[in-house]
């Protein structure tokens, strides 16, 4: 089924899925699945392509029609708590759970995609979890998280859990030619630098400035040699974030103003009507939470970057050059390398893994890189 080829290196887990999407007995289908797996291991792309085959009619104009709406996120029997803020709202869940009550429209269920379901809180797990406890007959939640251990044990205990594991360097560089059309130096190349997460080695392949950010941000990392060169590189690593951040973002976001607009009627270039700027006030509040996560998303991706580096140079100091990830770099992470103890080397890693979980916990972006890069001062 076509559902499925947009997919890669996960060939147990699409079984388990086709095997339950094509039981004739719905009564023996499980309504909520976990799909785990590390970022960029394709959760939301399977959870997706599980749905458009529940949601298929069978026959091959209607399953072609079900994908086109599936990838649309317009199936009327599909909805989806996406997660544009740092956090899944308790309301989203609820309007979900609600949704969840009605039966199936065209199909032969309802399904409920939760992108990301760690993202929410105790409160608003809680509401889902009811939810869980009793599903209708023919409703399937699908939750997306990176372990199960990200999820409350009551939630835990109520869904099959599919576990997928990182895809192989060229799989996914086999994916971005098959799937965009890359070249496939380039996509070897963007794999091996996103360590196999796919979203991530997408946009390399596809994204010249973003390989130019990337590559930034390592040399940055090599050259500190002072506390104020940490302090200056800090600076820096967060404007590339920003930087990052408003290339995905600033796009979309003009595109959603403007459809936003054509729909209230509003021509182009003319001013919004008293009446409709609490509309337009709303669209942009919700612009402002997703350029929030973006941003963080942004710095979160420098640091695993940065790990890698470390990583790298951890490698050379113990003879593995073959190893290596960041191979462009060869002899700025030699140099590195001999410049340091491979000891250094690890109390650096240790202080990338501190920065994440205070970023992550609400510490200053700036002061948690500053306190990192000091670590990263080689003489």
């Amino acid at each position: 089924m076509a559902v499925w080829e947009n997919l890669t290196g996960q060939a147990e887990a699409i079984a388990i899925f086709r095997a339950a999407a094509t039981a004739s007995d719905t009564s023996s289908m499980t309504h909520a699945w976990l799909i785990t797996g590390p970022p960029g291991s394709g959760r939301s792309n399977l959870a997706f392509a599980f749905a458009a085959a529940l949601l298929c009619p069978g026959t091959l104009d209607g399953d072609r029609d079900a994908i086109r709406q599936v990838e649309a996120r317009t199936h009327p029997d599909l909805s989806v708590l996406t997660t544009d803020g740092v956090i899944i709202k308790m309301s989203t869940v609820k309007e979900a759970v609600a949704r969840s009550q009605y039966s199936p429209s065209v199909g032969r269920y309802r399904v409920i995609v939760v992108e990301d379901a760690d993202r929410m809180v105790e409160r608003t797990s809680n509401v889902l979890l009811k939810a869980l406890e009793e599903p209708p007959e023919r409703t399937v939640w699908i939750l997306c998280a990176p372990s199960e251990a990200d999820l409350l044990p009551t939630i835990r205990s109520r869904v099959r859990t599919v576990r997928l594991r990182v895809p192989s360097i060229d799989d996914v560089a086999d994916l971005l030619v098959k799937r965009d059309g890359v070249d496939p130096v380039i996509a070897e190349l963007s794999a091996r630098q996103s360590q196999s997460h796919i979203g991530m080695a997408r946009r390399l392949a596809t994204n010249p400035e973003a390989r130019v950010r990337r590559e930034e941000t390592l040399r940055t990392a090599l050259g500190i040699r002072s506390v104020s060169m940490a302090v200056n590189a800090a600076a820096r690593l967060l404007a590339i974030a920003g930087d990052d951040a408003k290339a995905i973002t600033i796009e979309r976001d003009a595109a959603e103003r403007e459809g936003v607009l054509r729909s209230l009627g509003v021509e182009p270039g003319q001013s919004v009507p008293t009446g409709l700027r609490s509309q337009i006030k709303a669209l942009e509040d919700d612009q402002k939470r997703r350029a929030t996560r973006s941003l963080r998303d942004g710095i979160d991706r420098i640091l695993v970057d940065l790990t890698s580096l470390y990583r790298d140079v951890m490698m050379v100091q113990l003879g593995r050059e073959q190893a290596v990830i960041n191979l462009e770099l060869g002899a700025e992470l030699r140099s590195a390398g001999a410049s340091s103890a491979p000891a250094a080397t690890v109390a650096t890693m240790d202080a990338i893994a501190l920065a994440r979980t205070r970023i992550q916990s609400n510490v200053a972006p700036a002061l948690a890189l500053e306190a990192m890069l000091v670590s990263a001062i080689r003489r």
